[in-house]
C-alpha cells in the first residue's frame, strides 16, 4: 500500500523579496560609494593646504635666514659701485632682463628694496630684495693678496688659501676687495688658474668697469699707481622676486645668487610684499614699503615680509585653487652692529 505523497516545499525567494534585497544592497553600496568619494576628496583637500603651507613656510624660513644674515661683513655705508664718468648702469637681478640699479647709484646698501619692481599678480604689483653679507665658506681675508694687477685684471691669492675646493672660487662669485683707500667690488669671470683669478670686463653685471671715474679697483691705488696691502672677501649678492618668465600659469618665488641661475623654492607664489621699519631718530618710520625721501636703506632695522600662494592643483571639492598667505618680521641685527674694534 503506497503513503500519500507530501507536496514539495516552496524554495528560494519570490520576486518581491529578490527587488527588496536588491534595492537594500545599492543602498548599502551608494552609502559606501558616497563615503569612499567623501574620502578621497577629503584627502586631496588635504593633500592641497598642506603642499600648498609647506611651499610657503619653507619659502619663507629660507628668506628669514638670508635676512638674518644681512650686512654680515659689509662695510659700514655698503659697497661702493662703478659711477661717474665713463660709467655704465650696473645691472641689478630681477624678474626682467636688462634691469639696473637706478641710475646714478654710487653706493650698494647690504639691504635694497625694491617696491613695485616685480610682475603683476591677482591686480597686485609685487615686490623684489636685493641682499648682501659675506660669504664664510671661504676666508679670502686672513692672508692680504699676493698681487693684483695693475689694470686690475686679475688678483692672486696667497698659496695657504685653498681657493680649488669645493667650496672655493667660481665663475660669478663677488669679491670685495678693501685696502685703507676704500672698498671696491668685481665679479669673477672664469674658474682660477691655480692662485690666479680673473675679472675681464665682459662681466654679466657690469661691475668690472674699471675706466669709469669712481667706485673701481683702480680707486684703491695708491698716488703712485700702486695697490696697497688689500685683502678679498667673497660676498653674496641674493635677490628675491617672483618669476612669471619661466610658466606665466605657474609663478614661482626665485632666490638668485649674484647673477647666477634662478633658484624656484616655492611654486604658486602670487605675491611678495616687503615693508621695513626704520629708525632715524626722528619719526622712525615704520611699516613703509618705499623709504622717505629723508631716509636711506641703511636705516632699515626691520622687514615685515608677506607671501601668498595658490595650489599647484585645483581642490576637487570647489573646484577652486586653495589659496594662502604667510607674514612675519625679521629683525636686522647686522644693520645696526658696529664693530668697534675694527
Amino acid at each position: 500500500m503506497r503513503s500519500p505523497q507530501t507536496p514539495p516545499a516552496d524554495a528560494g525567494f519570490s520576486l518581491g523579496e529578490v527587488l527588496i534585497a536588491l534595492v537594500l544592497t545599492l543602498i548599502v553600496l551608494s552609502a559606501a560609494v558616497e563615503t569612499m568619494a567623501r574620502s578621497m576628496a577629503l584627502a586631496g583637500t588635504s593633500r592641497v593646504i598642506s603642499s600648498t603651507n609647506h611651499g610657503l613656510q619653507a619659502a619663507m624660513s629660507m628668506m628669514v635666514r638670508d635676512f638674518m644674515q644681512t650686512g654680515q661683513g659689509i662695510p659700514i655705508g655698503g659697497v661702493p659701485l662703478p659711477n661717474g664718468a665713463g660709467a655704465q648702469e650696473v645691472f641689478r637681478p630681477g624678474p626682467t632682463a636688462g634691469m639696473t640699479f637706478a641710475a646714478g647709484t654710487a653706493i650698494l646698501p647690504a639691504l635694497l628694496p625694491g617696491n613695485a619692481l616685480g610682475p603683476t599678480l591677482v591686480g597686485v604689483q609685487t615686490d623684489i630684495v636685493t641682499l648682501l653679507y659675506a660669504d664664510r665658506t671661504l676666508d679670502l681675508s686672513v692672508f692680504p693678496l699676493v698681487n693684483i694687477a695693475a689694470d686690475g685684471s686679475t688678483m692672486t691669492v696667497n698659496p695657504a688659501i685653498n681657493i680649488g675646493g669645493p667650496d672655493g672660487i667660481r665663475q660669478g662669485d663677488l669679491i670685495l676687495f678693501s685696502n685703507a683707500l676704500g672698498n671696491a667690488l668685481q665679479m669673477v669671470t672664469a674658474d682660477p688658474v691655480g692662485q690666479v683669478v680673473t675679472f675681464s670686463t665682459n662681466d654679466p653685471m657690469r661691475l668690472n668697469q674699471r675706466s669709469a671715474a669712481a667706485g673701481t679697483l683702480m680707486n684703491l691705488r695708491d698716488a703712485n699707481g700702486n695697490f696697497p696691502p688689500t685683502t678679498a672677501m667673497r660676498i653674496r649678492m641674493i635677490s628675491y622676486y617672483i618669476d612669471t618668465q619661466t610658466d606665466p600659469d605657474l609663478p614661482r618665488l626665485v632666490r638668485r645668487v649674484n647673477m647666477g641661475n634662478e633658484l624656484a623654492i616655492a611654486m604658486g607664489v602670487e605675491n611678495l610684499q616687503i615693508t621695513y621699519d626704520l629708525v632715524d631718530g626722528v619719526t622712525n618710520p615704520t611699516n613703509v614699503d618705499q623709504l622717505p625721501a629723508a631716509n636711506s636703506p641703511h636705516q632699515i632695522r626691520k622687514a615685515n615680509l608677506f607671501l601668498a600662494a595658490r595650489s599647484l592643483e585645483i581642490d576637487r571639492q570647489t573646484n577652486e585653487f586653495f589659496r594662502n598667505s604667510m607674514a612675519t618680521q625679521v629683525g636686522l641685527r647686522s644693520l645696526s652692529f658696529v664693530d668697534r674694534y675694527r
